[in-house]
């Protein structure tokens, strides 16, 4: 099913239906297979980024796409429609250009952007630790400072795209205390940098999650991206749109399992009817529309906030726990249309069910999600 859509002006329309024709042909195509046997789709981030889609929400005189938040999310929830790993990737890829682009300088910014936001380099973000994952003032990785830059030692963890990146977003302490973490743009190749095996996950399989192990790698200073100590800055303000790139995938997912479901429930019949005329399934589909179109409301009111210039943390914690809940039952509730073929790989509606719970996880968890929340309204 085509969503429709409220957008700001015909090239938005233009970009969305480009957006659409890529996503099935190239996305919708492949999914299955790569999921299925846990491959790596390789060239599809090159031809995501050859059309323009990889730096959508930054300035075109950085050699982005120019286009509101509002209008990037909904780019992203095409994508995770016909396949949430790559989506998730192209909203990890967005928010670590964020430091790059908000807190680097002039030259850093002329040297690295445009092969960034054009996708010829693909990022990742390497912000959580084994034993700091919602809690990065307890990040132990070192920054430690010698002649011409740093020496990086320690570890990170559930790093999407770890190990093919060509690029990091990384966080390291430089000093202790909660002012002691700064940002870095890490090259993906760095000597002394290697990466654990991807993690055995329930869902999205086809992008890998690595632990990376930093072993005394030496970067320059130019890799330093704002000041010493500011990096939890940094990486609070990139999670506030990060949350809403996940906002939008756990909206696409949702709306995919939607689909699927209302297909089958317009096949099946069940004592002398379809069972979409049966009542009891009819509501429990009418609950799952709703749950979408609610889903998608949030985040697009958050991303018309951040658009404007106004604040909108509290927004995107909202759209964030709203849009991946939302995504967990919507699909909980497609394997529950199929029935028991909903149980068995034979349907997509089982692997999305899959998918839906990492949402609620990654870019803080539902929990941080309330914590951020209340403590804006304690303000």
């Amino acid at each position: 099913m085509t969503v429709d859509r409220l957008l700001p002006t015909q090239e938005a329309a233009d970009l969305i239906e480009l957006t659409r024709e890529i996503a099935d042909r190239e996305l919708a195509s492949r999914a299955d297979e790569h999921e299925r046997a846990e491959t790596y789709p390789e060239g599809l981030f090159t031809l995501l980024g050859d059309a323009g889609l990889l730096g959508l929400p930054y300035p075109e005189e950085l050699g982005g796409g120019g286009q509101p938040y509002e209008v990037y999310l909904q780019v992203i929830e095409e994508l995770a429609a016909r396949w949430a790993a790559v989506a998730v990737a192209c909203s990890v890829h967005t928010l670590a250009c964020f430091p790059v682009a908000e807190y680097g300088t002039a030259r850093q910014r002329e040297r690295w952007l445009p092969d960034m936001l054009a996708g010829r380099l693909v990022g990742g973000y390497s912000l959580s630790e084994p034993q700091a994952g919602s809690d990065a003032g307890a990040l132990r990785c070192k920054a430690e400072k010698v002649e011409g830059g740093y020496r990086i030692s320690g570890n990170k963890a559930w790093i999407t795209h770890g190990g093919i990146a060509d690029f990091y977003a990384l966080f390291a302490r430089t000093a202790e205390g909660g002012r002691g973490i700064s940002c870095f743009l890490a090259p993906g190749a760095a000597d002394g940098l290697t990466f654990g095996r991807p993690e055995e996950k329930m869902g999205l399989h086809a992008v890998p999650t690595t632990t990376a192990h930093w072993e005394g790698a030496f970067l320059e200073d130019d890799r330093l991206l704002g000041a010493e100590g500011q990096g939890l800055q940094i990486a609070f303000s990139a999670l506030d749109s990060g949350r809403l790139g996940i906002a939008a995938c756990a909206t696409g997912l949702a709306q995919a399992a939607l689909d699927e479901a209302v297909a089958y429930a317009k096949e099946r019949e069940t004592f002398g009817k379809k069972i979409i005329d049966h009542q009891g399934l009819g509501f429990l589909l009418a609950d799952m529309a709703a749950g979408v179109d609610a889903a998608r409301a949030t985040y697009v009111d958050a991303a018309r906030r951040r658009d404007a210039g106004l604040p909108y943390s509290r927004q995107a914690s909202v759209a964030k726990l709203v849009a991946t809940d939302a995504a967990m039952k919507v699909t909980t509730d497609a394997v529950q249309v199929f029935g028991g073929y909903g149980y068995t790989r034979e349907f997509r509606v089982e692997r999305y069910m899959r998918e839906a719970k990492i949402m609620q996880i990654f870019e803080g968890t539902n929990q941080i999600q309330r914590l951020v929340i209340s403590r804006h309204l304690a303000r």
